[in-house]
């Protein structure tokens, strides 16, 4: 296995759990925070998508699947176009409405744009750096693992609150 296919089968795991996790819970079901505070399932999934989406067209120098495709719009969040949910308090978190089909559907625009650009990807691309701003500065193989882990431990937490969904 290259480390493209890796990579592609990494995002490919939680690309198949988001689905999983929305389908047939309503909008209501989707806002619920069991404990009146914390992270909703739409949250959760819009949150974990946005980064994807941020971090993967930062480090290939594209534009975000949100804009592009119309995705901001869609969801007409009251929030700024380029917000990704970091450091959001309990205002911005019930701010982020959606419906089950809406966050399936970005999620899956962002995993298929994702998909194409590591379908080129060789082990030599990892060491390329992607961030200066930290030291040391990020690569592209650190930035991916980090969204990848970003990804699946929301998706995890998007998973539990489901599990205590009443009903």
């Amino acid at each position: 296995m290259n480390v493209a296919a890796l990579l592609i089968e990494s995002f490919g795991r939680v690309a198949e759990g988001v689905p999983a996790v929305v389908d047939g819970l309503d909008e209501t079901q989707l806002a619920l925070r069991v404990d009146g505070e914390a992270n909703p399932i739409a949250w959760l999934v819009w949150h974990l998508t946005r980064v994807q989406d941020d971090h993967v067209a930062d480090a290939f120098g594209g534009d975000q699947v949100w804009t592009s495709g119309g995705w901001a719009e869609r969801f007409g969040l009251d929030l700024p176009t380029g917000d990704t949910g970091y450091g959001h308090g309990p205002v911005q978190v019930a701010a982020v409405r959606a419906d089950a089909g809406l966050l399936a559907g970005y999620h899956a625009a962002v995993a298929e744009r994702t998909v194409a650009l590591l379908g080129e990807l060789t082990e030599d691309d990892l060491d390329r750096v992607v961030d200066e701003r930290w030291d040391p500065p990020v690569t592209l193989g650190v930035r991916l693992v980090s969204v990848i882990d970003d990804d699946a431990r929301h998706l995890g937490q998007a998973e539990l609150v489901r599990g205590l969904l009443p009903g």
